[in-house]
């Protein structure tokens, strides 16, 4: 018998998703092997939730208003200071795509460049994380140190490219897009979401993919996982879904 420590519970729930559960959530301990800092602990506490019949924008709605209550529950009021900086989670929070936010910080469109000319502009930035010829990580090093450093009021970087989300469902509009976003506050993300993939053809392409790349040494790489291909096969509906970091959260309602 082989136990592992997994990394989320989100291949789980959505099982329950497929078996007519269509509102699922859990608290659950995580453990990722990705370094450690302020931001990132190797055992961390989440709560992913899905919604059968929602979307991304459904979830966006969920998140800012989830988060306004608990702060309203929790410290009796929804302005708060974190960082020395001043906060207000009333809803509507603020929206703007990935390249565009990239966009207004270094003035190139990156949905237009090749992976070369990212590289090239990557390097020319000098930032500090280690490049490699891979898109997705390269457009997530940009925004990491250029833009999220930015986002100190409530902001949901929304539409993210195919190559950073591998379990996110295509953009009806965009097919080189997802329908996926991030929640940012004080700098920092919170929350991680999208419209579910619910394609097993085109899931089983994306881990594939993710194989290739771990193939290279990419330790972060999703495992294919052909249990939950089967389970899709049999028929996911439509699906938001939603993992929010506990920690995280409580080191901003507490200003730590």
């Amino acid at each position: 018998t082989y136990l592992y420590l997994r990394i989320a519970d989100e291949l789980y729930l959505k099982r329950l998703i497929v078996g007519g559960f269509e509102k699922v959530y859990e608290f659950c301990k995580d453990f990722r092997n990705e370094g450690m800092d302020r931001n990132h602990n190797p055992e961390f506490t989440m709560i992913e939730l899905y919604v059968a019949y929602a979307d991304y924008n459904d979830i966006m709605e969920l998140t800012e208003n989830l988060i306004f209550s608990v702060a309203q529950e929790a410290l009796g009021t929804t302005t708060i200071t974190y960082q020395g900086n001043r906060i207000d989670l009333t809803p509507p929070w603020k929206r703007v795509s990935l390249f565009e936010s990239i966009k207004q910080k270094i003035n190139y469109d990156l949905a237009k460049k090749s992976t070369e000319d990212i590289f090239e502009i990557a390097t020319d930035l000098k930032l500090n994380a280690k490049l490699t010829k891979n898109r997705g990580k390269l457009i997530e090093a940009i925004f990491e140190e250029k833009v999220q450093p930015t986002l100190i009021q409530p902001t949901f970087i929304i539409d993210y490219p195919l190559e950073m989300s591998p379990l996110a469902k295509r953009h009806r509009s965009n097919p080189n897009l997802t329908e996926r976003f991030e929640a940012f506050i004080g700098g920092g993300e919170v929350g991680n979401a999208f419209s579910e993939l619910n394609d097993p053809l085109d899931q089983r392409e994306r881990f594939e993919e993710q194989m290739k790349l771990r193939a290279l040494g990419d330790e972060e790489a999703q495992v294919l996982d052909e249990d939950f291909l089967k389970a899709l096969e049999h028929g996911m509906p439509p699906c938001g879904g939603l993992g929010i970091g506990i920690d995280r959260l409580t080191m901003l309602l507490t200003d730590s």
